[in-house]
């Protein structure tokens, strides 16, 4: 599966696109003014998305990378 496939089918099941997955993070606190807080690790966020969004781990970890820079929308 593609990057992009994983977050389309996140959109799908949530309804929420990657941008408002960063808005999300940002008042968690989780990034700041758009970035990966250093001190953030995978696990917290890979967490908070099962808990809060019912997410797999691969499709949290996408989401995770796109946070993380590693990764953006179109790849």
């Amino acid at each position: 599966m593609s990057f992009q496939a994983y977050l389309d089918n996140i959109q799908k099941k949530t309804g929420k696109t990657p941008a408002d997955f960063k808005k999300l993070a940002e008042k968690k606190g989780f990034l700041k003014k758009g970035k990966l807080v250093e001190s953030v690790k995978a696990g917290e966020i890979v967490q908070w998305l099962k808990d809060d969004f019912e997410l797999g781990h691969g499709h949290a970890m996408a989401l995770f990378a796109l946070f993380k820079g590693m990764k953006k929308e179109g790849d």
